[in-house]
C-alpha cells in the first residue's frame, strides 16, 4: 500500500489535504519529513553518524545521508516519525524525551533518477540524538540503507559545501546541527 502524506504549507503546518508518495513527488506537492542526527564526541570532535543508501531507492541511491530520516505519515506528528524512523532504519529503540528537535528547514529540487524525473518539496522537522550508539549492534534496515559510519562533522560539511556526489546530505539540515554543536556556519 502507498504511503500517504499530509499536504503542508510553508511552515510545515497541514492544510487539511492528502497525496500519495508517489503524486507528491511526481507533481512537487509540499509534504513533510523528519531528520534524525546521531551525534558523538570522539577524540575532542564533533561527529555524525551517516547512512549509505541502499542502491534501490528512488532517490539518491547508494549516496551518503542523514543518519535517519523519513516521510511523516497522514495524521502523524514529527516527533513520533523520527522515533519510528529511528527503530525501522537503525534499530535504535528512542523515547520522546531522547530527541531533541532544534530546527526545521526547506527542501526543494528535482532530479532525474533511475530514468523519471523526480520532485521533492518538503519541510523537514530535525532532531538530534546523543546517546551512546554501538554501529555494530545496529539492525539495519536493507530496503533503506546499505551501512553506516561515524565522519567529523567539519569533514561532512566540506564535503557537502564543495557538492561531492558521494552525499546527498540536505544542506538546510547540517546548517542546524552546525549551530548546535557550535561551529559558526558552514
Amino acid at each position: 500500500m502507498e504511503e500517504i502524506f499530509d499536504v503542508c504549507d510553508e511552515a510545515g503546518m497541514p492544510t487539511g489535504g492528502t497525496v500519495s508518495r508517489s503524486l507528491a513527488h511526481r507533481d512537487g506537492i509540499l509534504h513533510r519529513t523528519a531528520h534524525i542526527w546521531v551525534l558523538r564526541e570522539k577524540a575532542g570532535k564533533k561527529q555524525v553518524l551517516l547512512q549509505k543508501r541502499s542502491k534501490n531507492k528512488d532517490s539518491f541511491p547508494s549516496c551518503l545521508d542523514t543518519s535517519s530520516a523519513g516521510h511523516i505519515q497522514a495524521g502523524h506528528e514529527p516527533l513520533c516519525s523520527a522515533i519510528r524512523e529511528l527503530r525501522e532504519e537503525l534499530g535504535i529503540a528512542a523515547l520522546p524525551s531522547d530527541l531533541k528537535p532544534i530546527g526545521t528547514f526547506r527542501i526543494s529540487y528535482q532530479k532525474e533518477f533511475h530514468g523519471a524525473l523526480f520532485r521533492d518539496e518538503e519541510v523537514a522537522f530535525v532532531y538530534v540524538y546523543e546517546k551512546p550508539v554501538d554501529t555494530e549492534a545496529l539492525k539495519l534496515q536493507p530496503e533503506e540503507l546499505e551501512s553506516v559510519l561515524w565522519q567529523d562533522y567539519e569533514k561532512v560539511a566540506e564535503a557537502v559545501g564543495q557538492r561531492n556526489p558521494a552525499y546527498c546530505v540536505p544542506r538546510g539540515g547540517l546548517l542546524l546541527v552546525g549551530k548546535y554543536l557550535g561551529f559558526s556556519s558552514n
